[in-house]
């Protein structure tokens, strides 16, 4: 009886240890339904699978010439999503860089790649 309650907490542990230390990953964002119309300014949902810790992240607009600006961005009011604002901008190929703490802890860097066009 001990043996098969030491499996069972060894099984849970290795279980849950998994969950509770994954990187935030992307699911979905607003870019892949509807992509920034040109020369308007722009609010784009991110949706994480876990949440994020909006005070140890940034998030970067990258332009051609790999010219980079910071852009403004917040919780939104669904689990894991964060709210970024984009300035009016021409047509063209942009990118979102992100490096996001998850809420326990671990940071996730990656890049979200998308186009404006006329």
């Amino acid at each position: 009886m001990h043996i098969k309650s030491l499996v069972f907490l060894v099984v849970l542990s290795l279980a849950l240890g998994s969950r509770a230390y994954a990187h935030a990953v992307i699911t979905h964002t607003t870019l892949q339904k509807t992509p920034p119309a040109a020369h308007q300014p722009a609010q784009v949902s991110l949706f994480f699978n876990s949440d994020i810790e909006t005070s140890l992240s940034t998030i970067e607009l990258v332009s051609k010439g790999d010219l980079k600006q910071p852009v403004q961005f917040r919780l939104g009011q669904k689990r894991g999503e964060i709210l970024v604002e984009l300035p009016p901008l021409p047509p063209g190929e942009y990118a979102l860089q992100y490096k996001v703490f998850a809420a326990d802890g671990h940071l996730t860097e990656d890049i979200i790649r998308f186009s404006i066009k006329e």
